[in-house]
């Protein structure tokens, strides 16, 4: 009754004979999903963000926002609607391939008007499933948290999988053992109201009637449903990324080989991204729809009704409809690979700053990582400084050293004759007994005339503007107060630094940019987690004529990616491997550089 091959034949047939009115089904819903679900829910949070009165967030803030009654709302509603969405689109195409008469245009309009006319029930469903869905996973979660800070506090994760603390195996076994259940759980939920929507959509039931007549369908065979579901889903995964990987191997060694002139290269390249962008949309709908028409042939196989649709009223030149969607998918499609390649800059222009230091090739915020940064070549060395007791300024990230040395020493309160017998770099390797807190002084006369600097303000409650005075004075009065960049998380911070000293270049770091936020800030440069980037934001901070720096990129893959994107400085805990990159991508000519930021957009 469940047997594959019979399962895929069934489907095959169905995809023939109403190929044409699901593509526009699907287009409909691509559509849809763009031009509405996405700026509304981008309309929604930063209105949020306004109500919370915050643009650019920090770890802290997002979190606050997060857990709020408001920001927690907002997830859920975000959330149901994107399943909304997924779920009607479900309901369309199985009831397109219910029809009685294949291959007509017009089913595809009639659909579109008898799904609206079930949307109070579809979306009903959806937020019951989502809704149980996320109760039955959310304890877990707060446990699995609970574990995390309880054994391994705030450590960094990059600090935690060096020295892997006898803490982190702890929190392997316990907080895997707890996703293993969940995900269990989870799946079991998931089979037995798996064929929930088409009950409802074929079989006109309610929400929870659906719910109660899938549980009787899927009655001892969870597991063989959830397998096939799984399997189903994972193929259509995959199957966008085995063609991109095929056509990526098939069309490139061709273009290789094309002369190296510009005004023959642009054309080219424009064929092949539209033809790549046609061929992912069209892979993407069958996925997609044959996940769709899974569902609904598990349904009828295991006892469910089929609903016969009558043909009601609809344009008798239906077939245009799809001509036409056919047409704006070209266009489109063309329009994206314009968009691609005047995105693509042929040189690249983008200054190298080396994360506290060197420091996957030495400890953090020492001599000895900025020492290592400059030998490989960094633009900027990025360091942490906050403020001794007696008023030195010193290099550190925590508040405390105990991370570093097991000592739960407060820095504030420590001189700097206090830490000369500290030592800061065993932890990452013997080779490095040695290093003590390192100076801002000793740094600065360390990179005087080889690196700027990158200082970010640490301040504790209190003595901000006494940090932001100390800094200051010392970049002036070694003369590098013009070159050398400050930075902090905090927008209060950077307009105090902005008033004091408006003649040195300021960058705020963020987790978050939306529309808006920019207006907010006095800072010169915004600093943005990397995982945020993309082609949008870069633009927009550019328009601000602001440069965008990103944090903190390690793996060469995403270090060419952003440079492809435009952004004008990457922060890296792995300074020499984005000096090497862009060594090697000096030497490559027009025609090859500009296939390997072909190569790396597709690999996005």
């Amino acid at each position: 009754m469940l047997a594959t091959r019979t399962l895929l034949g069934d489907i095959a047939t169905q995809l023939r004979a109403q190929g044409r009115a699901l593509l526009v089904f699907h287009l409909f819903f691509t559509v849809l999903a763009t031009a509405v679900l996405v700026p509304l829910t981008t309309w929604t949070l930063t209105s949020l963000l306004h109500a919370f009165h915050q643009q650019a967030l920090s770890n802290a803030q997002i979190a606050d926002m997060a857990l709020s009654p408001l920001g927690l709302a907002w997830g859920l509603v975000a959330l149901g609607l994107s399943f909304l969405l997924i779920f009607l689109q479900q309901s369309g195409m199985m009831r397109l391939v219910a029809a009685p008469k294949p291959g007509r245009y017009r089913a595809t309009m009639n659909t579109l008007w008898q799904i609206g006319r079930r949307f109070p029930s579809i979306a009903g469903l959806t937020f019951l499933q989502v809704g149980a869905h996320l109760l039955l996973v959310a304890p877990f979660v707060l446990l699995i948290a609970y574990c995390y800070d309880t054994l391994l506090g705030d450590a960094e994760l990059y600090v935690v999988m060096r020295m892997k603390p006898p803490a982190l195996w702890y929190f392997a076994m316990l907080g895997g053992g707890l996703a293993l259940i969940a995900l269990w759980l989870q799946a079991l939920l998931y089979a037995r109201w798996f064929l929930a929507l088409p009950a409802l959509v074929l079989d006109r039931l309610s929400p929870l009637q659906a719910l109660t007549r899938s549980r009787e369908l899927t009655r001892g065979r969870h597991a063989r449903i959830t397998a096939l579901a799984l399997t189903f889903a994972l193929g259509v995964a995959v199957l966008p990324v085995l063609f991109s990987i095929l056509f990526n191997s098939l069309a490139s060694p061709l273009i290789s080989h094309l002369p190296d002139r510009i005004s023959l290269l642009i054309p080219v390249m424009l064929v092949y991204v539209a033809a790549y962008t046609l061929s992912i949309i069209a892979v993407t709908f069958l996925g997609v729809a044959a996940n769709s028409l899974l569902v609904a042939n598990l349904y009828r196989r295991l006892g469910g009704g089929m609903l016969s649709i009558e043909d009601s009223p609809a344009p008798t030149q239906s077939g245009w409809w799809a001509w036409t969607a056919e047409a704006v998918l070209l266009v489109f499609a063309l329009l994206q690979a314009g968009w691609v390649l005047s995105d693509f800059q042929l040189r690249d222009d983008v200054t190298v700053t080396a994360h506290r230091g060197s420091s996957m090739a030495a400890p953090e915020n020492t001599l000895a990582s900025m020492r290592q940064a400059i030998q490989e070549g960094a633009d900027y060395l990025e360091l942490d400084v906050r403020l001794l007791r007696d008023g030195n300024v010193v290099l550190s990230h925590d508040r405390t050293l105990e991370r570093l040395t097991g000592q739960a020493l407060n820095i504030n309160d420590l001189t700097l004759e206090e830490t000369r017998d500290i030592d800061i770099g065993s932890w990452f390797g013997d080779d490095f007994s040695d290093e003590r807190l390192a100076t801002l002084d000793q740094v600065i006369g360390l990179a005087h005339g080889k690196s700027r600097l990158y200082v970010e303000l640490k301040p504790t409650p209190g003595n901000e503007q006494a940090l932001i005075e100390a800094v200051v004075e010392r970049l002036r009065r070694y003369g590098i107060a013009d070159s050398a960049v400050i930075a902090s998380l905090s927008p209060t911070v950077i307009r105090d630094v902005e008033e004091y000293a408006p003649d040195i270049d300021t960058t705020l770091f963020v987790q978050f940019l939306l529309p808006g936020a920019l207006t907010s800030t006095p800072a010169d440069i915004i600093g943005l987690r990397h995982t945020r980037a993309d082609a949008g934001t870069v633009s927009m901070v550019h328009d601000s004529s602001r440069e965008l720096h990103v944090w903190t990129v390690n793996s060469a893959r995403d270090m060419s990616r952003y440079i492809d994107m435009g952004v004008d400085n990457i922060i890296t805990d792995r300074p020499a491997t984005l000096i090497d990159l862009l060594t090697e991508r000096a030497s490559l000519s027009d025609g090859e550089l500009l296939l390997l930021k072909l190569r790396n957009w597709l690999h996005q």
